[in-house]
Parts: C-alpha cells; structure tokens; sequence
C-alpha cells in the first residue's frame, strides 16, 4: 500500500466540513473587559502579556516575538521588523483595537518604558511563566519598587472559558480531527511502522489547513499500545493486536483531541471485554459532565465503572483535561477534583487501561460544557473496528 507521504492522497475534507473558519474571526471585546476586572482585582493598573499564545489569544497576533500591555482601555502590541506586514493583517483580521509598534530590540523593554511614561505604578506579570532571567530584566527596566506584581496564569484562567467565537473554532479543529481518523484507516496495516502511519496521518492534516498537530501524534501498536503516552516509532504494527490513535490538530489557533482503539486481525482473549469495559466507563464519563458538577464527580463517573469491573489499576492516569489554544489546559479532571465545571469549558474525557506487556486500550473525546449536560466535539465512531 502506498502512503500518503510518497504519494498523493485524495482529499476527503472540505474545507473543514464546509466551514470557512479564520482564526476564530473577530475577538470579543469582553476577553479584555474581563481580563482588566482580574487586574484590578490584583491590585494593578495594567498587565504585561509576554506568552506567544496569550498574545494571539488578545490581539490575533501569532508572531514569535512580542509583548502586550493592557492598562486604562488600551492595548499596545511591540514586536520587531521581522513581523511588520504579518502583524498588521493578524490584528485587522482580529477586529480589536491594538496600538502596534515595531521596535529594534526587545518588545519587552519597548513596552516597559510604555508603562513609565503612561505613569503606571503597579503593573501585573504571569508569574507561572516569566522566568527569572525574563523578571530579572523586567526589574532592570522599571526598578520601581512594588512595581511588579504577580498575577500566575492571569489570561490562562480567562482562556479556561470559551466564547462562542472559540467554540465555533474548536468544533471545526475537531471535525478535521474525525474525518482524519476515518481518512488514515487504510494506512493501519500490519508490517506498516507507526511513524508511516503518523506521517499519513499529519500530511493529510497539513493538506487541510492545520497548523500543525496538537502533540506529537501517538501511534502504538500491539504490545506498546499499553504506553499510555507511546508516540509513533518505527515499530511496525502486529499481525494481531491493538493499535492506539490518540492525535489532534491545531485549526487556526485551536486544539483538537481525540483517541481511537483499532484491531488487527482477531481479537485475543479478554482484549474485546477490556475494550467494552473502556467505553462504558468512558460514556458515564461524558454522561457526568455538566454545569456545576465537580471535575472529581467526573472522574469517579468513569473510574468506578472500570472498578466494578476489576480493572481500576491498570487506569493510572487521570480522566481529562482542558483543552482549547494549548492541549493541557485547566481544569484537570482527576480524583478529588474540586472544580465545578461551567458552561463554556471544553474538557476531554478518556478513560483508559493499560495492561503491561500485553496492549492498552483508551477511548477518547473532547466535549463542550453546558447547562444541561454537554456536546461531544467529536463524534468519530467508537464502535470496535477489526482491520
């Protein structure tokens, strides 16, 4: 069988599903309003945005180098020559209204000397992400005493909740994300190594617009699909056994997540039940989520299936996570998990086993929350597929 990446594959997506999806479209002009409210909360007039992701999160802007400051309803963008024309059409494209300069040096001392002619006295900065050398020079640039003050995560706790505008583009990275695992099936053959399958499945995803993939793609076969985190290799794919698919796609600035189980040739004994165990636990899992239930109730949903069928122990990691511009975000959804989830969060649920030196089975989807209990992004057959 030819692969996708010494050929050319049909295309069998649409423009995503027949969306024409731009980067999410126009920004809300509420992420500002709402992040100034976390500010003043903290005892500042202003906040110092250094993270590439929190920058196109407020401005649209997906440069490498830059640094925001937002203070008194205003926004200010600094970045170098290198991004002058992309910045421009980024930020138009976003619809907000940013002060942009190009600077020679660094954006961060540009913005700094900002704050000290606006004459701002106290100005926020994520402490879980400025290193000590970044802080270090900060303080070089404004030495003021009780200058700084720490606001960890500041616009990454804002970023926990999705606007319809992130919603819309969060569904469309994940339709991509379906439509590849259906697309890439007729490259899970026996003797094909998982790196083959990986790169059909991330070229194909490339001809589509991503990005780029969400993680590094997970492709492990047979006894490695008991790796829970078994990045593709150039193993090749057994005769007989479990493949594990867990991949997703960065869709103009958004996230998809989603893992699917396939079998190779008959199914062994006990591998068909661990499998029918892992989506029943998986299903409670999405049938517990709603506004106002705790992340722990969650996990409990999905684990106490798995225990009642004696096999709790091999479930060793937790049931999900947030999930939106990056992979990992908050809220994780684990044992005694105190965060009530909320209406707009977008979480993944995916419960799994892993039985060492023998195969692994995970099943997972990305679900949207709502009042009444929530939408699953995506929706791929999860039914057992025998290849």
């Amino acid at each position: 069988m030819k692969l996708c990446g010494l050929g050319h594959p049909k295309p069998s997506l649409s423009g995503v599903g027949g969306r024409d999806c731009k980067m999410g479209g126009m920004i809300p002009l509420g992420r500002k309003r709402r992040l100034m409210g976390e500010v003043k909360k903290a005892g500042a007039e202003a906040l110092l945005v250094t993270s590439p992701v929190d920058v196109r999160y407020l401005t649209g802007f997906t440069g490498s180098s830059a640094a925001v400051v937002v203070w008194n309803g205003k926004t200010a963008l600094f970045t170098d020559g290198r991004y002058a024309t992309q910045v421009a059409a980024e930020v138009d494209a976003a619809g907000v209204k940013v002060d942009v300069e190009i600077v020679e040096g660094s954006p961060v001392k540009a913005a700094c000397a900002l704050l000290v002619k606006a004459g701002v006295k106290r100005c926020g900065f994520d402490s879980a992400l400025v290193t000590v050398a970044g802080l270090t020079g900060m303080r070089e640039f404004v030495a003021a005493k009780g200058f700084w003050v720490e606001m960890p995560a500041a616009v990454a706790r804002l970023r926990v909740m999705k606007d319809e505008v992130e919603q819309d583009g969060m569904r469309a990275a994940a339709e991509l994300g379906c439509r590849l695992f259906h697309d890439v099936l007729e490259h899970v053959v026996a003797g094909t190594t998982e790196m083959e399958v990986a790169m059909a499945l991330e070229y194909m995803a490339r001809l589509q617009g991503a990005e780029g993939m969400s993680f590094d793609t997970i492709v492990a076969g047979g006894e490695r699909s008991a790796l829970p985190h078994g990045r593709a290799t150039n193993a090749k794919l057994p005769r007989r056994g479990f493949v594990m698919l867990d991949f997703g796609v960065l869709l103009h600035g958004y996230c998809s997540d989603m893992t699917r189980m396939v079998h190779l040739g008959a199914a062994r004994k006990g591998e068909r039940e661990v499998y029918e165990a892992v989506l029943e636990a998986q299903a409670a899992g999405v049938a517990a989520v709603k506004a106002g239930v705790e992340t722990g109730a969650v996990d409990e949903a999905a684990r106490s299936v798995l225990r009642r069928a004696g096999l709790a122990e091999g479930f060793v990691h937790s049931t999900g996570h947030g999930v939106g511009m990056e992979i990992h975000e908050e809220p994780r959804v684990g044992k005694e998990g105190k965060v009530k989830l909320k209406a707009g969060m977008v979480i993944t649920i995916e419960p799994g086993v892993y039985v060492p030196g023998k195969f692994g089975v995970r099943i997972e989807d990305t679900v949207l929350v709502t009042a009444t209990g929530c939408e699953v992004l995506t929706p791929a057959t999860k039914a057992w597929i025998e290849l």
